[in-house]
């Protein structure tokens, strides 16, 4: 007996989908496709060095349509052209055991300018990046229904190259959370305007990747959604609206709900309890009625074993994958001492780093904590 037991009883989900541990790799924006969208060699090698040990490994975010680029480096799921590249992916995450798992995503208004043909940025309504450097325009209701349908045919992608399941990128700012949150939809068409029509885009993705899900899957196939659960500006998202947005995603029979915070501990602003962890309001709230992934900062047994004591059956890691790829197998082992949760400066061919991502880090104070 171990007091790590918890972290590694399987867990079924309800499409039949089987995880053989409660541990999953965060999608974690990477840098490292071929500029087409294809998978590199690169790639290839930084899920291999990390898919040993969790339950399930979800991949950086795909983009399901050209202008939904958000990153340089970002893989495609928006062609099929891009099956073939995505099948290497998956036998590489699936050959160590964890079940492979695509985030889709369209990055609306925080796309670069420069990713997207024609430098055309769209989101819900008329608004600017979060950083200010990008103008984006208000899709047409006709072009918002077109990336509806683009999401269903990149989860038929991901089903023909042999992944696990997908996941719905419904956090971080992107375009699914643009058209919920009340700062960036202000239109007055069926997309936008109430709670209820500011949930009609999230709804209908979901709705277009259940369908196609039951039309291609010839196996068990999982479905998630991952959500940001409170907007720090106003009129913005706030505990309320995420209370509403999961009793919605409820009564779509999904497999999970990923939570994407910052820190697993942080506490709500709006709504809800404020000055409470919105973890624990969350967890309340959903009573047990579709699993949750927990997300944030967590980085020794320890931490996780407190975290799971929320009744959260899941949890991600994300930068502790990056500094420490075989958490998993050391937790497993005993060897909780030896996990790494700094970098040192000379880490990235130990720790098969990709070289973008490698420079993205250093560039970013603050991203990762670097021991001296």
């Amino acid at each position: 007996m171990s007091k790590y037991d918890k972290l590694f009883e399987p867990i079924t989900f309800k499409s039949g989908v089987r995880a053989e541990n409660r541990i999953v790799m965060a999608p974690m924006t990477h840098y490292s496709s071929n500029d087409d969208g294809t998978i590199s060699d690169a790639e290839l090698r930084y899920y291999a060095e990390r898919a040993k040990g969790p339950g399930m490994v979800v991949t950086a975010c795909a983009n399901v349509t050209e202008n939904g680029k958000a990153f340089t480096g970002q893989p495609g799921a928006h062609t099929d052209e891009m099956v073939e590249s995505m099948k290497k992916l998956a036998q590489t995450i699936q050959q160590n055991g964890a079940k492979a798992v695509v985030q889709i995503h369209h990055g609306g208004r925080e796309c670069p300018a420069e990713l997207v043909p024609g430098g055309d940025v769209v989101s819900a309504s008329e608004t600017d990046s979060s950083d200010g450097s990008v103008h984006a325009r208000a899709l047409t209701g006709e072009e918002t229904a077109e990336i509806v349908k683009a999401f269903g045919e990149a989860t038929r992608r991901v089903i023909e190259a042999g992944f696990d399941g997908v996941e719905i990128h419904g956090a971080n700012g992107y375009l699914i959370q643009q058209f919920f949150s009340p700062y960036t939809n202000r239109r007055e068409d069926e997309w936008g305007g109430s709670l209820e029509k500011r949930l009609a885009f999230p709804l209908a993705v979901v709705d277009a990747v259940k369908k196609t899900v039951a039309e291609y899957a010839d196996r068990p196939f999982l479905v998630g959604y991952r959500l940001s659960p409170e907007e720090p500006y106003e009129p913005g998202i706030t505990m309320d609206d995420t209370f509403a947005l999961l009793d919605a995603l409820m009564e779509k029979e999904l497999d999970y709900v990923h939570i994407s915070l910052q820190h697993f501990w942080s506490k709500a602003r709006r709504g809800g309890e404020p000055g409470r962890p919105r973890m624990e309001q969350i967890v309340e709230h959903v009573a047990g009625r579709v699993p949750l992934i927990g997300v944030g900062s967590l980085h020794t047994g320890d931490e996780v074993l407190k975290a799971m004591e929320t009744d959260v059956p899941l949890i991600a890691l994300g930068r502790e994958l990056v500094m420490e790829p075989h958490w998993v197998e050391k937790i497993k082992a005993g060897q909780e001492d030896a996990i790494q949760t700094a970098l040192r400066k000379d880490d990235r061919e130990r720790l098969v780093i990709p070289e973008p991502l490698w420079k993205m880090i250093i560039s970013t104070p603050g991203w990762f904590p670097f021991a001296e």
